[in-house]
């Protein structure tokens, strides 16, 4: 990675609370080093959490209110979770992307462009007291770069 540019640290959003730590750690960590952080989440017409139903043209409007197909719901959701994590304005340039694609693909692509891949443990769908979530196993396998595996942060 070239030397002329700030560390890029890609991070996996998901909303879960293991993403959302692993995005405050993070940015943190972009801190430490004058990086900057790309946040991504990724979406698929059959498995996104936050989809409203099947595709739809974005013009569709059902009780008053217009649908958004689901990548425009992602993105939505995106923005919502990096803005309630790091604020408005966090101390280092904070980039979101959507990508279609199973999450653990994009990912891993991702990282081909990365000085450091920040995962959660477990994000939607994860099984309880699993160590790590199917994600979080299959980047640290296949990753182009350094993953850290960042846990939510216990009340005990």
């Amino acid at each position: 990675m070239s030397q002329a540019t700030e560390p890029l640290i890609v991070v996996g959003v998901d909303g879960s609370k293991h993403s959302k730590e692993a995005l405050r750690w993070a940015v943190r960590q972009a801190t430490l080093v004058g990086g900057r952080v790309h946040a991504v989440m990724s979406w698929e017409w059959s498995t996104n959490p936050f989809s409203l139903g099947g595709p739809t043209d974005g013009d569709t409007v059902v009780g008053g209110r217009e649908l958004l197909s689901p990548e425009e719901t992602s993105r939505v959701k995106l923005v919502d979770v990096v803005t309630e994590t790091v604020g408005e304005s966090p101390p280092v340039p904070v980039h979101s992307r959507m990508v279609q694609g199973p999450a653990a693909k994009v990912l891993v692509e991702a990282s081909g462009a990365a000085d450091l891949l920040v995962v959660g443990t477990r994000g939607y769908g994860g099984f309880k007291g699993a160590l790590l979530g199917s994600v979080s196993q299959q980047v640290t396998q296949h990753a182009h770069c350094s993953v850290v595996v960042v846990r939510e942060k216990s009340d005990s």
